[in-house]
């Protein structure tokens, strides 16, 4: 005879566990506390198991009968319940594991190994800003194109088209990341291609008609600031490696007699190490600056702590002082240089490597490193010279001729 609730409300509990029998298997189970659990008994492949439905009153007799009878939907597809209970289970539990946040926080530790502390800070920064309080908690795998869109149109409403754009790039590598450890299926971000307004490039200020660049060469051999400023703007012109480089180069990366610097992989934007050949006009300036720094760690260090590097402002204030502020900055050094031995027809590749240009393909990467050394030091001379005579007025020329 079926339950009634007013006979399951009403039911006692007595010195024993005993049982209250519903229809099709399932009874409530009365244990002498005087807890009131609903259960049902079921076979699968031969054996006599048991799942739990709830507790009374939580779970009504009416849920507890509903409860059982999506129970038996299983059994008649020959699925056993509480196998499939444990498996739903098991993938809640991997749903709030999986949560764009948390995927992206291990994707930031995994990948960060590779990146510099400013570069890993400030992804860090754009995500937990811009991306995890409206994606954070969502499970990765349910993100779709439209609500990354909402999301990424939002940042570009706000005025901030380009962190719009950097948001989807990260996004696009925190799916991906979830794609190759087996989380997620698929990367919605591709779909968003054309969805957001086009980021309006801004190039770096530079100098590349040769006879403004020469006017600036020849500024800075009479520039009467501080000497080690001098000769860093020197070491742009001449070997065209990013500021970042230049401020933070040491003595002991300097081979004199192989006339090479070798730039370790924590200082280059690409995390991969870096040699630069260097002219004699550069081993000269190096000479003079190690008279007057060759005492410190740093090449070019702070006034005030020689511990640290030269202030990053600081070429910037020299070439506003020497009057080319918005005519160039320090990283217009390489744009001058790349736009010029192009066009003097050095060999693109070789013009790459020099300014650390990252390779992506690693065979062809290991393979430049090596052949091109020869051929960049060639050039590199080749280049000094050129600027020498920039400098010294002589008509604008060919490269390649004044090594000749």
């Amino acid at each position: 005879m079926a339950l009634t609730d007013v006979a399951v409300r009403t039911a006692k509990p007595s010195e024993k566990a005993r049982k209250l029998a519903d229809e099709k298997g399932m009874y409530l189970l009365i244990q002498s506390s005087g807890a009131k659990l609903w259960r049902m008994d079921y076979r699968f492949d031969t054996k006599r198991k048991t799942l739990a439905l709830g507790t009374y009153p939580e779970t009504s007799l009416a849920k507890a009968r509903e409860m059982r009878d999506e129970a038996r939907k299983l059994l008649a597809q020959e699925i056993d319940p509480s196998a499939q209970r444990k498996q739903d289970k098991a993938e809640r539990r991997d749903t709030q594991a999986n949560t764009f946040e948390a995927i992206a926080r291990d994707w930031m530790k995994v990948r960060g190994k590779e990146w510099s502390e400013t570069y890993a800070g400030k992804t860090k920064a754009c995500l937990e800003r811009h991306a995890f309080p409206i994606i954070g908690i969502k499970p990765i795998k349910s993100i779709t194109a439209p609500e990354l869109l909402t999301m990424l149109r939002a940042i570009e409403k706000r005025g901030t088209v380009d962190m719009a754009h950097r948001i989807q790039q990260h996004c696009g590598a925190v799916f991906r990341y979830a794609i190759s450890t087996g989380i997620a299926d698929a990367d919605p971000t591709p779909s968003l291609h054309g969805a957001l307004s086009t980021v309006k490039t801004t190039h770096y200020a530079a100098l590349t008609d040769p006879k403004d660049f020469a006017d600036l060469l020849r500024a800075i051999d009479e520039y009467r600031g501080e000497v080690t400023t001098k000769i860093a703007m020197l070491m742009l012109a001449y070997t065209f490696q990013r500021t970042k480089e230049i401020r933070f180069a040491e003595w002991s990366q300097f081979d004199f007699d192989a006339a090479l610097w070798r730039i370790p992989k924590e200082v280059m934007k690409m995390r991969e190490a870096h040699i630069v050949p260097l002219s004699k006009q550069v081993i000269d300036y190096l000479k003079e600056l190690h008279v007057l720094t060759g005492s410190s760690r740093l090449l070019f260090p702070s006034m005030t702590n020689r511990e640290r590097p030269l202030s990053e402002n600081t070429v910037t204030y020299a070439l506003a002082r020497m009057g080319f502020k918005g005519q160039m900055t320090g990283h217009g050094f390489r744009s001058v240089a790349s736009t010029l031995l192009n066009e003097q027809g050095y060999r693109h590749d070789v013009i790459e490597r020099q300014l650390a240009h990252a390779e992506q393909n690693q065979v062809r990467a290991a393979y430049n490193r090596a052949e091109y050394l020869p051929e960049r030091k060639k050039m590199m001379q080749e280049w000094a010279d050129y600027l020498g005579q920039l400098k010294s007025g002589a008509k604008v020329i060919q490269i390649r001729e004044s090594a000749a």
